[in-house]
């Protein structure tokens, strides 16, 4: 199945362009290309654009999308975690902006094969890459109940982990699971449905999470991305749940605090890791006119720094 042109509705896009302020001839990495909406502002402005994406068919859909802005556009097929090796492999030892657009986009959760949703029959997949070795299924049915518990706990935060997870080593001994609806219907055989909220919303997310080592991963790319920035470089990034939100304030609030302080200590220090200056106090969310537009903009939080001096003041 081929993504149409409604591939995915970048969120946020305006304030990414005003947090971002690119101009003819800078170069940026946009880690996470997906449909090319954020890529495709970036151009506009007169850009240049590496963009880097681990799924064959977002990629595809891009090139295909962004064909006109020629070779100011290089599509790379690769996790973002690989960003400092792909710049190094293209030569490149510094770039004026990053940006990462994080999660899964709006074709990825609507497409039944791909197996990130439980409102469509498919496989119990999840992977954003479709050649990593491990899905979803490989983990529901082989993880302990112990190791299931810390996944549900540590990336979904779901309170009844314990619950769940003896309901799903029980059921796979007689049926291994093997789709997206067989395990959101054991998953509300333990929590009945009440609210809006399924209640297989937290596990799926978690199982994600782990199938696709996001959090390891956005660790990973973070710190490449403030290496590889110049100064004055800016970089941006859109969160869609808590845990992703806090690794990036903390990460951000680390590097742009000039001093820190300790009750032990007699006065405050220099902080000798503050590169950023932080450009969002709070983070950034979407419009009501955008929230009303793309319902799934309600869940996103953009935050964003610029570079205040280059790494070799801080070795």
């Amino acid at each position: 199945m081929r993504p149409d042109e409604h591939f995915h509705t970048s969120v946020l896009l305006k304030e990414v362009l005003e947090l971002l302020a690119p101009r003819p001839g800078e170069l940026f990495v946009d880690a996470t290309l997906g449909g090319g909406g954020h890529a495709g502002a970036l151009l506009e402005a007169g850009a240049r654009v590496i963009g880097l994406d681990q799924d064959p068919e977002a990629l595809d859909f891009a090139k295909e999308s962004l064909h006109r802005f020629g070779e100011r556009l290089q599509p790379v097929r690769a996790n973002f975690e690989r960003l400092g090796a792909v710049l190094d492999e293209l030569r490149v030892p510094s770039v004026d902006g990053v940006l990462l657009d994080l999660g899964v986009s709006s074709w990825q959760l609507d497409t039944p094969h791909r197996g990130f949703s439980f409102m469509r029959e498919g496989p119990l997949d999840m992977r954003l890459d479709p050649e990593a070795p491990v899905t979803a299924a490989d983990i529901v049915n082989t993880a302990s109940a112990a190791e299931l518990v810390r996944i549900f706990q540590a990336y979904g935060e779901e309170p009844h982990a314990r619950r769940i997870a003896a309901r799903i080593v029980s059921t796979r001994v007689a049926r291994p699971f093997a789709t997206t609806m067989q395990l959101a219907l054991a998953v509300e055989g333990v929590v009945p449905r009440r609210g809006r909220i399924h209640p297989a919303t937290r596990i799926f997310q978690a199982l994600r999470i782990a199938v696709n080592r996001e959090l390891e991963v956005l660790q990973s790319v973070l710190a490449q991305a403030a290496a590889r920035l110049r100064p004055g470089g800016r970089m941006a990034v859109i969160t869609f749940h808590s845990l992703e939100d806090r690794m990036v304030k903390e990460f951000f609030k680390l590097r742009s605090t000039p001093q820190l302080d300790r009750p032990e200590w007699p006065a405050p220090r220099p902080n000798p890791d503050c590169i950023f200056l932080a450009l969002t106090r709070k983070p950034v969310v979407a419009s009501a006119e955008e929230q009303q537009r793309n319902p799934r903009s309600r869940s996103a939080k953009l935050r964003a720094v610029r570079k205040i001096q280059p790494p070799a003041a801080n070795s």
